[in-house]
């Protein structure tokens, strides 16, 4: 099977190994003729974002870059690239990365005409339509980690460096107009942060295939995302080079993002509190908390597991399932318990607060209360 695509779910999508090449044709469907790239720090020196604006250059779209980008994005770093956008006069932006750089740059698309706090507009009922959508620049999205799918997504989350909350912010506008995912930009990769997206897309999957709304199209493309993590995040893991297994992975990324509009749970309303506290690598944060969500939602989703457990392969039904999750996570170096990330139990009364908060919780098959929420702390701590 040739692994390259045009798609137009759940936006314009160019798959493939080498579609870096396209990004000025992407531009010119965007309406954008001097965008400002927006990735993280750790990625704007190397080979794979410099040759970008090479591209970029060569096309005649310049090479405005900011990097100002921490690894859980706030709102001083949206300052900052809104600032950077409006001086350098740019009329679009290509967000580049994982998913702070895909979440600022989006941000910064979506900020740089707003005449209103970003806290305006987290995803609290109607609070989106304060925009003026007509101000929202258009955004190229390219990903270069297969975990958070980021680039297909209507929101983005903005750490409040006051509260230490992490706030979802949302607009349908917020949508990139053309997503490129070249799977070759993947390929250099750590294995540590191989596994963390990795984990992250399969969290996203598994949360959507256990949320309880009603969304048959979210539940079936969530069976599947499990199935390529399942099949492909062990090998991108051993052999980073592989460029089908990274290329499965990066459409396992878009697809737990599409289906999570069914909705997430626990793992998320935890991961976001300890992300914006302890600034802990979110999709690894996911993998640590999932065994113990898996087993306080058990009385809700065993059944539906049990179908998933047969289709992924996986032998004993829905307490297979979750061996397998453990067993999985070891694999992959990911830590046994939270403290391994350096939570602290003191801290677990400001993370359930955290996480009440988080639109994540409406999604959980259980309900979630202080009570429960603390409990799960201390058994993933």
């Amino acid at each position: 099977m040739t692994l390259v695509g045009n798609w137009s779910y759940p936006t314009a999508i160019k798959f493939g190994a080498g579609r870096i090449k396209e990004l000025a044709d992407a531009c010119a469907a965007a309406g954008i003729k001097k965008p400002l790239l927006v990735t993280d720090k750790g990625l704007a020196n190397l080979p794979v974002t410099q040759s970008t604006l090479e591209t970029m250059a060569a096309a005649g779209l310049g090479r405005g870059i900011f990097s100002e980008v921490d690894p859980n994005p706030n709102e001083k770093n949206l300052e900052a690239g809104v600032a950077a956008y409006n001086a350098g006069e740019h009329d679009g932006v290509i967000a580049f990365g994982g998913g702070s750089g895909l979440d600022l740059g989006k941000m910064v698309a979506f900020m740089c005409g707003q005449n209103r706090p970003v806290w305006d507009f987290e995803d609290i009922g109607d609070w989106w339509t304060r925009a003026d959508a007509d101000a929202i620049a258009p955004i190229i999205a390219v990903p270069t980690t297969a975990g958070t799918g980021s680039e297909v997504g209507r929101a983005s989350v903005i750490t409040d460096s006051a509260t230490h909350q992490k706030k979802i912010i949302f607009h349908p506008k917020v949508l990139p107009t053309v997503v490129i995912c070249d799977p070759e930009l993947t390929v250099g990769m750590p294995q540590f942060i191989t596994a963390g997206t990795g984990l992250d897309a399969f969290a996203h999957c598994v949360e959507a295939f256990s949320s309880p709304h009603y969304h048959p199209m979210s539940q079936g493309i969530a069976l599947e995302g499990m199935r390529l993590v399942k099949d492909y995040l062990p090998r991108a893991y051993a052999d980073g080079t592989d460029i089908e297994a990274r290329a499965q992975l990066m459409s396992a990324a878009a697809m737990g993002a599409t289906a999570f509009q069914k909705g997430l749970g626990a793992i998320h309303a935890m991961s976001h509190p300890i992300g914006a506290v302890f600034n802990t690598h979110h999709g690894t944060t996911n993998a640590v908390c999932m065994p113990a969500v898996l087993a306080f939602n058990a009385p809700q989703i065993r059944d539906r597991f049990e179908t998933a457990a047969a289709y992924l392969d996986i032998a004993g039904g829905f307490d297979g399932f979750c061996a397998y999750v453990q067993e999985l996570n070891d694999s992959l170096g990911i830590p046994r318990g939270l403290s391994d990330l350096g939570v602290t139990a003191d801290a677990i009364p400001e993370l359930v607060k955290g996480a009440l908060i988080d639109p994540s919780c409406g999604g959980n098959p259980i309900t979630l209360d202080e009570a429960n929420l603390t409990q799960l702390f201390k058994d993933a701590l």
